[in-house]
């Protein structure tokens, strides 16, 4: 058996030429090897695998489910790789490893998601060991509507580098739709890790040819399979039920939806999300186009690169209620108003913060007149429309064929108009029930799970339309037979007319299956009271839980319901418990290693 050539770094090609030359040889010598080409004249040794760590920070799955996708590719590149969370850099042996790549998202205003905190503070600390002898590279996912863009991803690559590692390749930062920034980065990472192991091992750096620039697996199955569907390929349910929760008197609008997954194919499990792919408001597009001086025939390319008039791509594919800033920008310049475009200089950053709060593309476009674009220059400053992921709050096992939503309707007066939330009033006014069809997919959550022993008593903590995947949580016990104890937190602003899922709630309460159930409805009383207000007042019984084993679940608000939530939580522990504030935070992050304090925040 021969060994594989390979097109060594020195020769005239890009990297992407190497990478497609390297898996051309590599598929046609592995093909002869295993038809048993013996002319060489003696089988050369294998190249042993090379380790790898590729570690992940993942607050709901999409960054651990990449990180384990690569971990298996990694092997056909000559590396036996493991996936684990940035949490477990010790038992990673992170300080003795020769390759690390880290996928991470970014939690609030920039910090690590829960399963990379730890590691964050023993990074950051300044009792951090140097690793010199470490190659490296970060790849973030985030979301540009946040100032914090993959913030926590920053934070590692450029702390790495600070510690004398040696980075294989630039930081890579993908936006809310990530697979295609990320799958570009990979493609650049084998070749750069290849590199950093040192060139003849006879490993390919891709061990496919290349179609149209894309690196593909060779067909070897007689039969296509009829695809899955996906983000990408999202199935058309029915929306079989839209029922109001709240009743008269309430301030809000919150609404549990009944999807239909019959003939999908589609399954979740309880802890998942369900991403459903909204249109823009028909109205809201009308008024643009006018404002634009648009017919709303003129041909667009979409992100996808696919043509079709400019109301279509506006309606189902751009986003029209936020304004980037490069198009801000173009208005500015081509607007004419100095006051405006004054606002651009970033030492004045906050004010024009303030000028934007509120304001869409059609106010910027009503501002400003006279500016004028092309239908394809225009539609070239637009981001892509993205799905919007719900916590499922139902149980497939007490609802087959079916999953349902709770959701708050987003509906509020800004600048003289009336705005909505994009999917919230595409599904509360915009979706006829048994006709208009829902693009929907699953979306698996890794790290909100219910514990696997059902003996293990559950804490659950959700306010407003948190409750959705507690409602999923108590259904699946209840279907199970887990016979742990169950706790509830929840709370809105008055008993009257928010207590959503009441009857099912107070029967299970009734019944004993809902061990307790603790409510704080902030505005029955002079004095607002809160979830965290509750824990506080059960301080001592909810220690007790919490070293019985039990699990504790938190779902709503990031900003400021899940901050003060987990004050509360420490605060237990040091009334209730009798650690320090330090012995506290040690508890805290204890329970998420092992995965008794799981957050579904957002």
């Amino acid at each position: 058996m021969r060994s594989i050539p390979f097109i060594p770094p020195t020769a005239p090609f890009t990297a992407e030429q190497r990478a497609w030359l390297n898996g051309y040889l590599a598929g046609c010598f592995a093909d002869a090897s295993a038809a048993g080409d013996l002319s060489g004249p003696a089988a050369a040794p294998a190249r042993s695998a090379e380790p790898l760590l590729v570690m992940f920070g993942s607050q709901t799955g999409s960054a651990e489910g990449l990180a384990k996708r690569v971990a298996k590719e990694a092997g056909k590149y000559g590396f036996t790789a493991r996936a684990l969370p940035l949490n477990e850099f010790a038992k990673a042996g992170l300080e003795q490893a020769a390759k690390l790549v880290i996928i991470s998202s970014t939690w609030g205003d920039g910090d690590p998601p829960d399963n990379a905190v730890n590691f964050w503070s023993w990074l950051n600390a300044e009792t951090a060991p140097r690793l010199e002898n470490l190659s490296f590279a970060v790849l973030g996912l985030g979301d540009k509507n946040y100032a914090e863009f993959c913030g926590a991803a920053k934070k590692f690559d450029a702390r790495l580098e600070a510690l004398g590692a040696k980075r294989l390749l630039a930081r890579g930062e993908c936006d809310v739709d990530y697979e295609a920034t990320a799958k570009a980065w990979l493609e650049n990472l084998w070749p750069a890790l290849r590199g950093a192991a040192g060139q003849g091992s006879g490993v390919a750096v891709s061990p496919f040819p290349a179609v149209n620039g894309s690196h593909v697996a060779p067909d070897k199955s007689s039969t296509t399979a009829t695809p899955a569907y996906t983000r990408a390929n999202p199935f058309p349910a029915r929306l079989v039920t839209n029922r109001k929760l709240n009743r008269s008197g309430s301030a809000k609008e919150v609404r549990h939806f009944e999807i239909s997954l019959r003939d999908s194919g589609l399954t979740y499990e309880v802890g998942d999300a369900l991403g459903v792919v909204a249109q823009n408001d028909p109205r809201l597009v009308s008024e643009l186009l006018a404002a634009l001086g648009f017919t709303g025939d003129e041909h667009v390319k979409t992100s996808a690169g696919v043509d079709e008039p400019i109301r279509l791509g506006l309606l189902r594919d751009f986003v029209i209620t936020h304004v980037p800033p490069p198009l801000l920008r173009a208005f500015a310049e081509r607007g004419g108003d100095p006051a405006v475009k004054a606002l651009l200089d970033p030492v004045r950053k906050a004010e024009l913060d303030a000028w934007l709060y509120g304001r869409d593309i059609l106010d910027v476009a009503r501002a400003l007149p006279k500016a004028r674009f092309t239908a394809h220059e225009f539609a070239g400053f637009l981001r892509k429309l993205q799905p919007r992921l719900y916590s499922i709050s139902s149980s497939p096992k007490a609802h087959p064929g079916e999953v349902h939503l709770t959701i708050g309707a987003v509906r509020y007066e800004a600048h003289g108009r009336q705005r909505g939330g994009v999917c919230s009033t595409f599904l509360a006014d915009r979706v006829v029930v048994n006709e208009t069809p829902v693009p929907v997919f699953v979306q698996t959550s890794h790290g909100f799970r219910l514990p696997a022993d059902g003996e293990r008593p559950v804490i659950m903590i959700g306010p407003g339309t948190g409750i959705a995947p507690f409602r999923a949580f108590l259904e699946e016990r209840q279907a199970i037979g887990a016979n742990g104890r169950n706790w509830l937190f929840f709370g809105d602003q008055r008993r009257a007319s928010d207590f959503y899922y009441e009857e099912q709630l107070t029967a299970m309460q009734g019944d004993g299956f809902l061990t307790r159930l603790d409510l704080a409805f902030s505005r029955d009383q002079a004095e607002k009271i809160y979830v965290q207000t509750r824990m506080l007042e059960n301080a001592a019984e909810l220690w007790a839980w919490l070293e019985t084993g039990a699990h504790l679940y938190v779902c709503g608000d990031a900003k400021r319901m899940a901050k003060d939530v987990d004050a509360a939580l420490h605060e237990v522990i040091v009334k209730a418990g009798g650690r320090t504030p330090d012995q506290a935070a040690e508890y805290v992050q204890e329970m998420k290693t092992e995965k008794r304090y799981q957050r579904d925040v957002y």
